[in-house]
């Protein structure tokens, strides 16, 4: 998870305004630097509301529209959707095949299998049938098509879960709200995937990115305005079980938990779809492991740092310059 880290040294805290709030099954911050009172709470106000809408619109296991989608797929009916819905179906997809599909909507079967559609995660391996049918169906979201708001899937294994994606599309979202509401500098943290814009008081918003196992920040580094960050690690959403950690970011090629990287954090630049990036882009480079560089250069990304299942960091040379590691020997 990213931590904003204020460094408010010769700044009045008036200026600035901290709201903070629980959606998506995780901690949300919002911030806003040097406008009035009254402006800067209106504009939270409306990202908070939206932030709602959406994680109760598309809650991947409590009653929403999404669950509603996934229980038509089940049953092997046509279902028809509001058209964001359409709309974000159609972006995922599209996204999903950019990431070679190691990112992929369409496995929330497997993600609540493993016992990761709860807000607690019970010590126990999936029932070993189903996972090995899960296995052979290989559910995906290229199984679905969308006519109009009319939604099919030529598979009934596929459930939709935007677990890893519609955070990032909430950032977006927040960032036009905050331009609307004439809010200019900002930055908005869901669960580790943040957004910046402007600065504060003519200093730069500074985050830390955490230690995939230690309870303090890897490295810190300054947010240039629009620009957004975020982090895939196995160390939030797990459970252990005889010495081996089971996280719920899972590889849909061995439809198991991927195990070859704690950590994976990506800087996007800023651009209309910063926030959708930060969130999408570091699950299949998570998932690729090994073969991360490769997979990073096809989806553009050139800003990324990777903590691998030993704990060895690499980083790219583009963001390298960009942080200030914490610990002398994680300089690597």
């Amino acid at each position: 998870m990213l931590a904003a880290l204020l460094l408010l040294s010769g700044c009045g805290r008036e200026s600035l305004q901290s709201q903070e709030s629980y959606v998506f099954g995780t901690r949300v911050e919002v911030l806003v630097w040097g406008a009035p009172a009254d402006k800067g709470r209106e504009a939270t106000a409306a990202v908070l509301r939206e932030f709602d809408r959406l994680h109760r619109a598309y809650h991947a296991w409590q009653p929403s529209e999404l669950t509603a989608l996934n229980d038509a797929i089940a049953a092997g009916r046509p279902h028809e959707v509001s058209a964001e819905l359409a709309a974000l179906i159609v972006e995922a997809r599209a996204l999903a095949a950019q990431g070679d599909y190691l990112f992929d909507p369409g496995i929330g079967a497997l993600v609540k299998l493993w016992g990761f559609h709860d807000e607690t995660f019970k010590p126990q391996l999936p029932d070993a049938e189903k996972l090995a049918a899960l296995r052979q169906a290989k559910p995906s979201i290229a199984a679905l098509k969308v006519d109009g708001r009319t939604v099919t899937s030529t598979s009934r294994s596929v459930a939709l879960d935007f677990g890893g994606y519609l955070k990032g599309v909430a950032l977006d979202r927040a960032a036009a709200i905050m331009k609307a509401h004439g809010i200019t500098n900002a930055l908005i943290n869901i669960g580790g995937n943040v957004l910046a814009l402007g600065a504060k008081g003519g200093t730069p918003w500074r985050v830390g990115i955490q230690h995939p196992r230690k309870s303090e920040p890897l490295a810190t580094l300054e947010l240039r305005d629009g620009e957004a960050i975020g982090t895939s690690g196995d160390y939030q959403r797990y459970f252990e079980m005889d010495g081996r950690r089971y996280s719920h970011l899972i590889d849909p090629r061995t439809a198991e938990p991927a195990t070859g990287t704690r950590a994976l954090t990506v800087l996007i630049s800023p651009g209309d779809k910063a926030g959708l990036w930060s969130d999408v882009a570091s699950k299949p480079l998570f998932v690729a492991g090994d073969g991360w560089k490769p997979l990073a250069a096809k989806l553009g990304i050139a800003q990324v740092l990777r903590v691998d299942a030993a704990g060895r960091v690499e980083v790219t040379e583009p963001l390298r310059v960009r942080l200030q590691f914490v610990a002398e020997e994680e300089k690597k």
